[in-house]
């Protein structure tokens, strides 16, 4: 979890994280630390320094109460270093077991590159973020849990705070892809997936679902014959999202595969990594997570998203090589291999 907070005092017992420049030359403001205290740290990091070390997170034991953390900011880092920089610091937090963080976001402020920059924190959260999801939904027994919760200090609270509602809409999507992805083919087929995707128009999200009768009506043969050996029904969903209603322009349109499980069909595919053919519905997973985002940060723009879903499977109603289907377009095509 991350909260945002204005609390510049450092709390005992607490693990306090600050920005360095790769020279490891600290310069905290006077309210967190004492002349004193920024001497003893300083040289602490000037011994590093001598040593040449290359660590872009720096530890060091204050006190017996108190642990702190530096992050390495280098010279002309780009937005998404800070991004990069961010998912290495929830590696390093997770592998040494620290759950709880203070970071004093300030400190990026001393930085003549980046200073005042409150965008660039903003990445780093984002970037944490992302690395540190992870999908243990069917595992008995999770020995490798974290749970995190970093405090983000900074005068600039209200500021990131705000801001930040962005990087959730882009995280929320992107998740929800990588949901998708992970989820197995026993419990992500066509249908189950139209119905993840229906409650998405809760957001604003125009959804239209298109069955097998429907299809057959729109002439969408090639589509239909791909699923036609399964059990599982197949579907074309498309998801609408008009946040721009005064353009007359045509949405931007995105589309993406969906087939949930690919065998290959009658064409089989060989069995070595056949598992990981439930990755076949990756790109239809982007285009709904993607519209989810657009939804959620009332993105003034036109958007759809249109996926076919369907499952690849042998039977004995599985379309064969040699098959001849009629398409969306007209236009007639001979199946030489169903994978």
């Amino acid at each position: 979890m991350i909260f945002f907070q204005n609390n510049q005092k450092i709390i005992k017992g607490e693990v306090t994280a600050f920005f360095i420049n790769e020279s490891l030359h600290f310069g905290p403001s006077s309210k967190s630390l004492s002349n004193k205290e920024v001497s003893k740290v300083q040289f602490y990091l000037n011994n590093l320094r001598a040593k040449k070390l290359k660590e872009k997170i720096i530890a060091f034991d204050f006190s017996e109460k108190n642990k702190f953390l530096f992050v390495v900011v280098k010279k002309d880092m780009l937005p998404n270093n800070f991004e990069e920089l961010g998912a290495i610091f929830f590696d390093f937090i997770k592998k040494n077991k620290i759950e709880k963080i203070n970071l004093f976001a300030d400190t990026l402020n001393f930085f003549k590159n980046y200073g005042e920059n409150n965008n660039l924190i903003l990445k780093f959260i984002h970037g944490l973020n992302l690395k540190a999801y992870s999908f243990n939904k069917y595992k008995t027994k999770n020995n490798n849990s974290f749970n995190h919760n970093i405090k983000i200090n900074s005068y600039k609270k209200n500021f990131l705070n705000k801001n930040y509602l962005n990087y959730k809409a882009i995280e929320s999507g992107v998740f929800l892809t990588r949901d998708l992805v992970s989820e197995p083919p026993n419990i992500l087929y066509p249908k189950k997936y139209v119905e993840i995707i229906k409650k998405l128009s809760s957001l604003g999200l125009k959804i239209k679902i298109y069955d097998e009768l429907k299809l057959k009506k729109l002439g969408m043969y090639a589509l239909l014959g791909v699923g036609q050996g399964s059990v599982n029904k197949s579907y074309l969903v498309t998801l609408e999202w008009r946040g721009n209603k005064k353009s007359n322009d045509k949405p931007i349109a995105f589309v993406g595969k969906g087939v949930c499980f690919d065998t290959g069909g009658i064409s089989l595919k060989p069995p070595k990594f056949m598992e990981e053919m439930k990755y076949d519905m990756a790109g239809s997973a982007v285009v709904v997570g993607l519209l989810k985002s657009l939804a959620l940060r009332k993105a003034k723009v036109n958007a759809v998203g249109v996926v076919g879903l369907v499952e690849n499977m042998p039977g004995g109603n599985a379309q064969r090589p040699g098959d001849i289907v009629k398409s969306y377009s007209g236009k007639t095509i001979e199946v030489l291999n169903t994978d």
